[in-house]
């Protein structure tokens, strides 16, 4: 392979990866403009609703699902941001961490969530940060390492999202999906036997 190919394939990978985080960003943007100005804000029933059948189609709608403009704004830089260190190594990974995020915060959010409406990004970014914070430990790899060290300076404070702390913030649905990205990060490493 020459030193032009190689250039080639990693420009279309980051063409890629500004494709998908790009795609999905103005996904959601699109989704919470509708959803204000046509829909008034009814979308938001389509999130989980904890331990109701129709509550289970949350778990597909609610991370494009946001409780207005400011929401959507405190969602979007970190999802892009810890979205593209987990695209660094290879943009599969992405969408590997951000479907168990999004199923096990989803899951979880519904069996064990209180009984209100729960939407948002957040659940998926959250995953996002346990993937990245345990990825150093799983993989024991220097690379990955000081990946999750540089991620817990920048984003560690974070963490307390998981903490029942404010009745309006879905913590339930931040723990959940931060498990489901501490799932990701071992099934994904060495110490898990191959798939």
């Amino acid at each position: 392979m020459s030193i032009q190919d190689e250039e080639r394939g990693i420009l279309q990978e980051i063409q890629a990866q500004v494709t998908i985080l790009g795609g999905l960003v103005v996904v959601a943007w699109v989704i919470e403009l509708v959803d204000i100005f046509v829909f008034r804000q009814r979308l938001n029933l389509f999130g989980i609703y904890p331990r109701t059948l129709i509550g289970l189609r949350g778990i597909v709608f609610a991370p494009f699902l946001h409780g207005g403009i400011y929401h959507l704004v405190a969602n979007t830089v970190p999802f892009a941001t810890l979205g593209w260190l987990i695209m660094l190594r290879r943009t599969s990974d992405f969408l590997i961490v951000s479907l168990i995020s999004a199923l096990v915060g989803g899951f979880g959010t519904w069996l064990f969530g209180r009984p209100s409406i729960h939407i948002g990004a957040s659940g998926v970014i959250f995953g996002f940060l346990g993937y990245l914070l345990t990825r150093g430990w799983f993989e024991r790899k220097p690379l990955s390492i000081a990946l999750s060290l540089f991620v817990a300076v920048v984003y560690g404070s974070m963490i307390g999202g998981v903490l029942p702390v404010n009745g309006w913030v879905s913590w339930e649905g931040h723990l959940f999906g931060f498990v489901g990205g501490v799932a990701a990060a071992w099934l994904m490493s060495d110490l898990h036997p191959k798939r």
